[in-house]
C-alpha cells in the first residue's frame, strides 16, 4: 500500500531536530535565568534604599528629641540650629522656632482670660542625612521631620 510519502527512513528525516529543541530550551532558560537576576539586582537596590531612609528616618527622631532635650526656649526667634554626628555616616541638623503665644485658661479651665498663666508654641525640625559612602552616591537618603509642642509659662504681661 502506497501513502505517497516516498520511502525515507523516519530517523533520517528527525536528524538534528533533538538539537534545535533543545537549543530552544536553553535560549528560553537563559533569559528567564537572565530576567531574574535583574530583577533580583532591583529589588536589592529597593532595599538598599529603603534602608538608608530608614537611617535618615531614626537620625531625624534623633534630631527632634535632642532639640527638645536642650530646654534652649526664646520667643526672640529661631534658636541656633544644632548639627549633631549620629554615626559616621548619619547626621541631623535641629532647630526650635517660637511660634505664638496662647493664654491658657484657669480657674478649672473655664472660658474666661487666664490670669498670667500662656502657653508658648515652638515647632522642631531636624532636617538628617544619611551617607553610606563619603562624598555621597545615588543611595543617599534625608529626612526632614517636624514636631509642634507648647511650654507652659508665666504670660508675656506679668513677666
Amino acid at each position: 500500500m502506497k501513502t505517497g510519502l516516498p520511502n525515507i527512513d523516519i530517523k533520517k528525516r528527525q536528524a538534528g531536530a533533538a538539537l534545535v529543541v533543545g537549543l530552544l530550551l536553553l535560549v528560553v532558560i537563559t533569559v528567564l535565568a537572565v530576567s531574574g537576576m535583574n530583577t533580583a539586582t532591583t529589588e536589592l537596590a529597593l532595599a538598599r534604599n529603603d534602608q538608608n531612609f530608614e537611617y535618615a528616618f531614626q537620625a531625624a527622631e534623633t534630631g527632634l528629641e535632642i532639640a527638645i532635650s536642650q530646654n534652649n526656649y526664646t520667643t526672640q526667634g529661631t534658636t541656633t540650629p544644632l548639627t549633631k554626628t549620629i554615626s559616621s555616616s548619619d547626621s541631623v541638623v535641629a532647630s526650635t522656632q517660637y511660634e505664638e503665644s496662647t493664654i491658657v485658661p484657669d480657674r478649672a479651665f473655664s472660658l474666661g482670660a487666664g490670669s498670667g498663666v500662656a502657653a508658648y508654641h515652638f515647632l522642631a525640625t531636624a532636617q538628617a542625612k544619611s551617607e553610606r559612602q563619603a562624598g555621597g552616591t545615588d543611595r543617599d537618603s534625608t529626612a526632614t521631620h517636624s514636631q509642634a509642642f507648647y511650654v507652659v509659662g508665666p504670660a508675656a504681661s506679668s513677666l
